[in-house]
Order: structure tokens, then sequence, then C-alpha cells
């Protein structure tokens, strides 16, 4: 007697699809999908120009208002005076203000004097005189209304910028060395193919409905100041064996709740292949990207799970039609820090000078000061960092101590403490709809006790003040990290306060740091913890050893 086959086990079901199109998952699996299949985010452009700017606010649609405005750099900001604890409570309408969050994408990092006079214009005239210095090179004005955002878009196009895919599901602004063209050690400059890029790929309906956002960098220089580590897709400048320069490229980098390093392809891509390969890179996470969740729609989940082995083979065969020659990595950085603070010698002989704004902020006025001392001392070229810094080239060198003297007299310094040099900090709940706590004035009042209390502290230290999980200043890869959260003080009130990663690194020796279980701190509190913390290391360290180093050999006690 034959036995009745039993039935199927629940736990051989069919794996759910993660909303490949390469695969065939065309069908929206998720609300931001299907806001983008209804209609392409470039297209809102129109109707901000014909309804909205001329209707007002309450005439957004909101599929517009919360997704695809964002397709040009605009972001409600968050209504004043919501604490914390509401940010994952309340409904977006509850949280949204009726201004905006203009983001300027400057690619490259490279502006012009006429180009800052226009931000400083629009700031001073539409936001409030707001300005902050992002950690990707891009400027951030506050306080915008939807009436004025065509008056903003033609005085920044008339200058050659723009706010097009600044923000959403798309290539966003690409990272670039503000020293690219005049650093005396540059391995290559990548200039021509930041500008390649973006006439070839921003604005591309081809390329304005990715899985999630896209962050690129393209770079030569020694420093590795562009972070290429944990770009989704970066090329960073390389010479190979035939003594040929051109870039290694990296993809699948990224931080936010799941942190991972980017990973090598091993390939040699000669400048004139850039645009071809950044395209194939792009056209793979369209089509193969995941979908379904959106927090694991970041291309970083795709490489993790494909390896680099075959995703260089896939971009080969289905996107290129050809294959790239094997190359080497890049050399270490150079040492010391990344952030081109300073003043350095140029290749032809001037000179630049790269300043320290508080934890990137800055005001329309400002703008127009650091516009003014440029010209005062024959500059038109100043350039943005991925630190939330500034520089101006081309100095000659009796112009050198009168622009530092006359910058230092702006409150920009130019030989600045490590703590003013190297804190960093997001927007927090000032104006951002996902922040818990406070944290641009929560970092300065850090930088000034931590100046007057450790006065003489030389070694960098970086520390990145973030208000949420999302890691938009880089928590993870600082020396201390600080993810903002709500926490219980010594009189069990609940206050601002932060998780406390250490000992994080980019660089030769790239890691997440050292999570010490239990490790918070109020915002009260935050001095007197990275006092204790930095004395420690100064008493313990050993010749050359970096924070991040000793942190991975002190004891607990030592880092609490």
């Amino acid at each position: 007697m034959s036995t009745p086959a039993r039935p199927a086990s629940r736990h051989h079901k069919r794996p759910r699809g993660e909303g490949q199109w390469a695969l065939g998952y065309r069908e929206p699996l998720n609300k931001n999908e299907e806001n983008k299949k209804n209609d392409d985010g470039l297209n809102v452009r129109q109707r901000i120009i014909d309804i909205y700017s001329k209707q007002g606010f309450d005439s957004i649609d909101p599929a517009d208002l919360r997704g695809r405005m964002r397709w040009y750099g605009l972001y409600t900001q968050r209504k004043p005076g919501i604490d914390g604890g509401k940010t994952a409570i309340l409904e977006p309408e509850e949280l949204d203000d009726r201004y905006f969050m203009l983001r300027i994408r400057i690619d490259g990092g490279q502006l012009d004097l006429r180009q800052l006079r226009v931000i400083a214009d629009i700031s001073n005239e539409f936001g409030r005189g707001t300005a902050d210095i992002t950690d990707r090179q891009n400027v951030q004005l506050h306080w915008v209304e939807v009436e004025s955002v065509p008056e903003i878009w033609e005085r920044l196009e008339a200058v050659g910028l723009s706010t097009t895919e600044a923000c959403g599901d798309t290539p966003r602004v690409i990272l670039g060395c503000p020293l690219a063209g005049v650093d005396v050690d540059e391995v290559i400059d990548g200039t021509e193919q930041i500008a390649e890029l973006y006439q070839r790929f921003i604005g591309d309906k081809a390329f304005s409905n990715l899985p999630r956002k896209f962050k690129s960098a393209v770079s030569g220089c020694p420093a590795h100041c562009t972070v290429h580590e944990i770009n989704d897709v970066a090329f960073v400048g390389v010479v190979n064996e035939a003594g040929e320069r051109g870039f290694d490229a990296w993809v699948g980098g990224g931080l936010s709740t799941n942190p991972m390093i980017g990973k090598r392809l091993g390939v040699f891509v000669r400048p004139d292949q850039v645009a071809d390969v950044y395209g194939g890179v792009v056209g793979i996470f369209r089509d193969y990207g995941y979908r379904r969740l959106r927090h694991r729609a970041r291309i970083k989940f795709l490489m993790n799970d494909w390896g680099p082995e075959k995703f260089r083979q896939v971009l080969e065969e289905k996107y290129l039609g050809y294959q790239l020659p094997d190359g080497p990595a890049p050399e270490a950085p150079r040492g010391g820090r990344r952030d081109h603070v300073g003043v350095h010698p140029q290749r032809d002989g001037n000179f630049y000078v790269g300043f320290a704004p508080k934890v990137g902020r800055v005001n329309g006025d400002l703008l127009h000061t650091i516009a003014d001392i440029a010209e005062r001392h024959g500059s038109d070229r100043v350039r943005t960092t991925v630190e939330q810094k500034m520089v101006i080239l081309d100095i000659a060198p009796d112009q050198v101590d009168a622009v530092v003297a006359e910058l230092e007299a702006a409150d920009l310094q130019v030989n600045p403490s490590t703590f003013r040099r190297q804190t960093m900090a997001c927007t927090g709940i000032e104006y951002c709809k996902l922040a818990i706590v406070e944290t641009k004035a929560t970092a300065t009042t850090l930088i000034h006790e931590l100046e007057n209390r450790l006065p003489d502290f030389r070694d960098p230290l970086t520390i990145n003040v973030n208000g949420c999980p999302n890691s938009c200043a880089r928590i993870q890869v600082a020396d201390i990290g600080l993810k903002g959260q709500l926490v219980v003080n010594d009189r069990g009130e609940q206050v601002e306060g932060f998780q406390i990663h250490l000992g994080g690194s980019l660089g030769t020796n790239p890691g997440f740091g050292r999570k010490v279980r239990g490790l918070k701190a109020t915002a009260e509190e935050l001095p007197d913890y990275v006092e204790r913390v930095a004395r420690n290391f100064g008493k313990q360290k050993n010749d050359g050893e970096t924070f991040a180093e000793w942190v991975q050999r002190a004891d607990e006690s030592d880092l609490k």
C-alpha cells in the first residue's frame, strides 16, 4: 500500500522576490515604489513652477510633498517645538512645517565667487540667512517657501548650479577632492570625469528611479579625502604597472543602521572609461537592486550578496560589453588629517587656505565675507570639503598672511584646535524630521568646553554628532561617534543624550570601532565624558598610536 504524499512543509515556500526589475518584478512592493511608478520624480519641477509656487503650500499633492519634491532637493523641515520623543510616533503631516530645506548640489565641491555670492543672496533673501556646509560638499538652506522656489532655481541655474537630484532615489552629488588640479601630490585630477558624469546622468530619466539614493565620488586625492570606502561607487586615483594614471573602482560602501565598507572590483579604469563604468554600476543598481524593503534598498546589500567577482562579471558582460584590465589598489592615504585645513602649497607656486566654520554652520553674510576675502586677495575659486570645511584656492605667497588674518577675524579658523577642526554634526532636531536630539548647538558647546579644558590637546580626534541612527554624520567611522537618542539622567528624567561608538576609522585599517555595552551620555554630560576619555588616551598612548588603535586595546573602564 503506497504512503500518501505528505503536504509540502511551510518552510519550503518559494522565497519572496526582492523587487528586482531585471528578474521580472515590476509591480511596486511598497508605497515609495508605487509613487515612483505613478510619476517620475523629475516631473514635479513643472508642477512646482506652474501650480504650487502660485497656489501655495496647501496646494501640494502629498505624494509630491513627501516624495517627488526631493528629486529637486526639497524636504519639508520639522515643525518647531516637537520633541524627539514624538519623532517616531507622529504622522508625517504632523511633523511637517510649511517651510523647506533646500539642498544645493556642489559637485566636486567646486564654486567660483559668482556662484558663492548667489548662494549667499538666496540664503539672505529666501532662507532667513541660514546655510550649512554638509559632509557631502553641498550647501543646505532652511525656511524656504514653495512660492520662492522658481526664482531660486533661476538664480542658481544662471550661474551653473542646480538642485536637480540633490535628494531622492537618484544619483546624488558627486564628491571630489577640493584640491583637484592643484594638489602637489595628486595622483590624478578627477574634475573632467565629475563634469562628464553630471552632464550624462543627472536629470536623465533612465536613472531617476533607483531603489534608493546613490552616492558617488571621483578623486585622485593622496589623502583620500572623499571617503571612498563608504560611497555606493567611488573611483580612486591609482597608477598601474605601465605607469598609466587611472582609477580603482569601489562599490557598495555605506553606513546608516547597517554599515558596510565598499569592495574593490579589482579593475583599472582609464579616465575616458569612468562615465561608462559609472553608468554600468548605476544600471546594475537600478535593475538588480532590492526594492521590496526600503531598509535593504541600497547597493551595499546587493554587493554583499553577490560579491565583487560576480558584480564585475555582470558589469562587464551585460553593461559594458568589454572586459576591464586588473588594476592596483590605491596607495595608503597620505598621513595626517583628510580635511585640507590650513595653509599648503599648490603645484603652481600659489597656496590654498583651508578653514573651519563651526560644524559646517555658516550664514548668508558669512558666505559674502568669504567671497570678499577671496576676491581681495586675487582668488576666484572656493571649495567645500566632505568634513564641513571650506578652502580658498590660488592665493599668492605674499597674500597668505593677510588672508589668514581676515578669515580668523571672521571666526573662520585656519589653525583651529583639534576639536574645532574635527567635530562634525548633522542637521539635528532643529530642522530634521528624523532627528531625536539637537546636534549643531550641542556640538558647538562641546567644542568650546573642550578647547577650554584641554588647550594643549593636539592629536587627531574626530567627534561626529548625529541626531538619529541614520549616520548622516558618519558616526561609525569616527574616533568618537555620538548617536542621538533619549536617555534617562541621574534624576530619573528622560533627556537628550547619545549612544557612544568609539574607535571607528577609514584608510589603512577601516573598521566600525568598538561598542562598549551600555555606553551612553546625556548631552549635558558630553564635555565631561569626552574630556575624560581624551585624557586617558593622552596618558596611555604609545608613540604614533592613533585614538582608534588605542581604543582597541584600552581597558573598558578607561572608555567609560
